[in-house]
């Protein structure tokens, strides 16, 4: 590939994540540095019965200790996601007329079954080469590892892509909140300088849930969480983890956190508490950094959460704005980080920082699979 600093590139990127949702898939413009188009994100939905197998192989991935084995269930699950990322990809660039050939690189995020910095481990299940062979276009994918090696948490990645996306937003400090599984914060301050990490659940306690006690994937607008009461002391027993007295940079595994707390109360009880937690950690969060934002834009499928934005604005006392308001696209928003991402990867230019993941100095990152070499 001929392309060099400078140069623009067409980029696809493809985020699944730690929520069990589907597949975000999204397209821009960027050197690297600017964002100079972007197109409509979609997502392509799991269908129930994948999510089944998907929670079934987090119980499968939680006794890993090698990041490069697949036991019980995960190779097929591995295998079967791919060729959806693959069908994603195809569909994607029909519905929106776009020509195959003119996405110059595909930024491949993979569903996330296991985050544990602490022991210098994060598995994303997707194979990179087989997506690569399957879409005949050049991927960059795990673009965590040499963060982990390095000593970084691995995560977040997305903060350099909302530097670039807010560079117009004039409150500052801002903070970017992304509300899938689980939740984090990128702070740009006044002079653009980056911290970023992760506060605690989002979706993720919330959906399992609902999704154990009501049948439902997700609890649509928080219409359960607000029909709920609030039990403020089981709110207050989750804040004492040591995760949260805990100094950032610092990044959370999906499921950190379980649901006996909460075990004994009604649907609506328990979606309640669960959705003030995830509101309270974001706040207790904000008190760790330099200085309070003046805005917080919402991103990810929690931002449509009603309940919780109205929950985070009330216990952060700062305002809660969804990521259109500024003319972002919030479902999309991560997807396009990764397209950016994986440009950075190309060109050799950081994706990972020192107030980001605690990564030692400014890092790369990704591999390439080259879709000729693959077929």
């Amino acid at each position: 590939m001929s392309k060099r600093e400078g140069d623009i590139w067409r980029a696809l990127g493809l985020m699944s994540g730690t929520s069990l949702d589907g597949i975000d898939v999204a397209v821009i413009e960027t050197d690297g540095e600017q964002v100079f188009a972007r197109a409509h994100a979609a997502t392509y939905p799991y269908s129930e019965a994948f999510r089944d197998k998907l929670r079934a192989g987090l119980d499968d991935a939680a006794g890993l200790r090698n990041r490069d084995e697949r036991p019980g269930r995960l190779k097929l699950i591995e295998t079967y996601l791919t060729q959806l990322h693959a069908e994603a990809v195809l569909h994607y660039l029909a519905d929106h007329e776009i020509s195959p050939e003119s996405i110059d690189l595909v930024g491949f995020h993979g569903q996330t079954v296991l985050h544990r910095p602490e022991a210098g481990l994060t598995v994303q299940l997707g194979d990179g080469p087989m997506l690569a062979h399957l879409i005949g276009r050049p991927v960059v994918y795990d673009l965590r590892a040499a963060d982990m090696a390095a000593g970084g948490q691995g995560a977040p990645l997305a903060p350099a892509y909302h530097r670039a996306l807010a560079g117009d937003v004039e409150e500052r400090p801002v903070v970017v909140l992304n509300l899938g599984g689980v939740a984090n914060v990128t702070w740009i301050g006044r002079d653009g300088t980056l911290i970023a990490f992760d506060t605690g659940p989002a979706s993720a306690l919330i959906d399992d849930w609902v999704k154990a006690k009501l049948g439902r994937p997700y609890d649509a607008g928080g219409e359960s969480a607000r029909n709920g009461a609030v039990h403020e002391e089981i709110v207050a027993a989750y804040l004492r983890h040591p995760y949260f007295a805990a100094p950032p940079p610092k990044s959370l595994d999906r499921n950190a956190f379980s649901l006996a707390p909460v075990g004994d109360l009604s649907p609506e009880d328990g979606a309640a508490t669960l959705t003030a937690f995830t509101a309270a950690a974001i706040a207790a969060s904000l008190a760790q950094l330099p200085e309070p934002p003046q805005l917080i834009l919402a991103a990810g499928g929690g931002r449509r959460n009603d309940t919780l934005t109205a929950m985070i604005a009330e216990r952060t006392g700062t305002p809660v704005r969804a990521a259109e308001a500024f003319g972002f696209d919030g479902d999309g928003v991560e997807a396009e980080a990764w397209a950016f991402l994986a440009v950075r990867s190309r060109l050799g230019l950081p994706i990972t920082f020192p107030g980001t993941t605690g990564a030692p100095r400014p890092l790369t990152g990704g591999v390439l699979a080259d879709a000729e070499a693959n077929a």
